[in-house]
């Protein structure tokens, strides 16, 4: 009679054989057919902006908005400082100044419409109006009492599954045109080209833009002889942080920033230091009081800046 053969202690111990790379095998197929709709063209660099050019402003300026309705409201601002005139000499002239702002905004899931007048006789105003779920039409004017400074433009956004492109129109002979696509689920490129019929001046543009849920790259590149780059690390959900290169190679100008954005509970508080040795913050603190459908938001803003290489000593500016 054979004796039956049992299988050794360390054999039934061994695992079956699985993929040595599990997280490859579970990554998802990417639909070509199935792109995102990217971002516009002109705002391939707004993650950036945000931490790297905030308003700033020297003096006082006081901001205040209250709701109408749930579709219009109007706001006042208050601004006191100085202006900057540029001059022939070293020494920097500084005009006070102080101005008072009126607008009104009608905001509606197709048309927003924002208009501001000052007390200097400055009209400004935009305009978006959604013609289709596809098209989208932009205008912004100004209008001044200097002479050859009143300007205006006309956006058409049109945006496809996976591209989108613009048509821009303005006077002085004004014309431009810029289509981005996207080729991947992070990753778009586009191009853009213009005419400036008054200054008889032509461009084109190509940029690239790569995002994920956590850091954002951009690059763009102009035959004007600019080149930018900019990176944005998300840390979290309230802070990010942000950087960009700046060279033209016509001028040989070289200028890089770095730049923080932090996201409070009532407050937000951004800043930036720069190659040129400027240091500056802005810190906005907004005060929200409903009132029956009729929302008052106040805002009270602080801003800072510090230029350790002007004019070989300090200069600074607080708001």
């Amino acid at each position: 009679m054979e004796t039956p053969i049992l299988p050794s202690p360390a054999a039934a111990t061994i695992p079956p054989a699985t993929d040595s790379n599990p997280a490859a095998a579970e990554q998802p197929k990417v639909d070509y057919l199935n792109l995102p709709c990217p971002i516009p063209y002109e705002e391939i660099h707004r993650e950036a902006l945000m931490s790297l050019k905030p308003e700033l402003f020297e003096g006082m300026r006081f901001d205040f908005t209250k709701g109408l309705n749930q579709k219009f409201s109007v706001s006042h601002s208050v601004m006191m400082g100085h202006t900057e005139i540029p001059s022939q000499s070293s020494e920097v002239i500084k005009i006070p100044t102080a101005d008072y702002e009126f607008g009104a905004n009608f905001i509606d899931p197709k048309l927003m419409l924002f208009g501001r007048v000052l007390t200097d006789g400055r009209l400004n105003a935009r305009l978006k109006c959604d013609l289709s779920d596809n098209l989208t039409l932009k205008a912004n004017a100004q209008l001044t009492n200097e002479p050859h400074m009143s300007h205006g433009t006309f956006n058409f956004d049109c945006k496809g599954s996976d591209y989108r492109t613009q048509f821009q129109l303005g006077n002085g002979g004004l014309l431009g045109a810029s289509y981005i696509q996207s080729l991947t689920p992070h990753l778009s490129l586009g191009g853009e080209v213009f005419w400036a019929g008054q200054h008889r001046k032509s461009g084109i543009g190509y940029t690239a833009r790569y995002n994920t849920d956590k850091m954002v790259a951009t690059g763009k590149v102009a035959s004007t002889g600019m080149v930018a780059l900019s990176y944005v690390q998300k840390v979290s959900e309230k802070v990010s942080l942000a950087s960009d290169f700046m060279y033209n190679y016509m001028s040989r100008d070289v200028t890089a920033s770095f730049g923080y954005d932090y996201i409070l509970r009532q407050c937000r508080l951004r800043g930036k230091i720069d190659s040129g040795g400027v240091v500056s913050a802005l810190l906005e603190e907004r005060f929200n009081r409903s009132q029956e459908e009729r929302p008052q938001v106040w805002v009270w803003t602080h801003s800072g800046r510090i230029d350790y290489k002007l004019y070989l000593f300090w200069c600074f500016k607080f708001g």
